[in-house]
């Protein structure tokens, strides 16, 4: 960042009104209903999944880095697979406030919960991404909160995803669908958080026949998987593209803007959250990669 960093620091609660984190008052929530569009999920072994040949059914959810990503993603899936993508993310949301059984204690709506998407869209994937609600934002985390409590917070974090694992493979009555879940990139703040967050992702992919996309990967330095940076080098993807290389004199693209070390949308978080409505080389990235671990599971 070329701000000093103690600002970014203040910052922080404020900016993750925008996406998933928030320290301070929640933002104006989704829409209630999803909106359709083309996208696609990697299934469980067990799973079925799509037949050979016909478009895979892929459902996102997620908070608010799902919320201004879900247009890239869909466009990408789309492209690639031609999968029937429908997205579902809230801003400032965690796991539990996809569980049914918190609608008076969440951020997402009861006809938006997972389960009650999966019983109706009868989905291939869920692609499940969550930077982690480390900071007490949503009310389903009854005030758990990673600074205050770390061994608390890992440890409902982790009920949380084996409850929501569970009740999406009840809703698809054993034929599917299969969970991808999303690594997060590099947390400056809190960098073994994140760590710790992805390593449950994993174990929790592990033990249910999930797969994990690691889009944090690749908005990390090679040097480094948890070493936060605003800048990595143009992959020759962005070179090809316009305004996707941002710096192409120093070959070098910004990932977060100066004054938001989390979200990847290059434009300035809004009040309402929405789609980035700029190109924005982070999400790219990070669409990409979920799309990769979805073709190649899709096979």
């Amino acid at each position: 960042m070329r701000k000093p960093w103690v600002v970014g620091v203040l910052l922080a609660g404020v900016l993750l009104g925008g996406c998933g984190d928030p320290a301070s008052g929640p933002e104006e929530p989704a829409p209630a209903a999803p909106r359709a569009s083309a996208t696609t999920h990697q299934r469980a072994p067990a799973s079925p999944g799509p037949e050979p040949g016909k478009a895979p059914r892929v459902l996102y959810l997620g908070d608010s880095l799902a919320m201004e990503g879900q247009k890239v993603l869909g466009q990408e899936l789309r492209r690639d697979l031609k999968a029937r993508y429908t997205s579902a993310p809230y801003s400032g949301t965690t796991l539990c406030d996809y569980l049914e059984g918190t609608a008076d204690r969440s951020l997402v709506p009861a006809a938006d919960k997972a389960a009650a998407l999966v019983r109706r869209l009868r989905p291939d994937f869920v692609v499940l991404q969550f930077w982690g609600n480390s900071w007490g934002y949503t009310p389903c985390m009854d005030g758990i909160t990673y600074d205050k409590s770390p061994a608390r917070y890992f440890s409902r974090y982790a009920a949380d995803a084996r409850r929501l694992t569970e009740q999406i493979a009840a809703a698809g009555d054993g034929s599917g669908p299969r969970i991808v879940w999303v690594s997060q990139g590099p947390d400056p703040i809190t960098p073994d958080r994140v760590r710790r967050v992805n390593a449950l992702y994993e174990k929790r992919a592990a033990a249910s026949g999930g797969l994990v996309a690691d889009a944090g990967k690749a908005v990390s330095p090679a040097t480094g998987r948890y070493a936060w940076t605003q800048y990595l080098p143009c992959t020759a993807y962005e070179r090809a593209r316009p305004g996707f290389c941002t710096q192409p004199g120093r070959d070098r693209t910004a990932l977060h803007r100066d004054d938001d070390y989390l979200h990847f949308c290059l434009a300035p978080t809004t009040s309402k959250p929405k789609p980035c409505p700029v190109r924005s080389p982070g999400i790219l990235r990070i669409a990409r990669e979920i799309t990769k671990t979805i073709r190649q599971a899709a096979r």
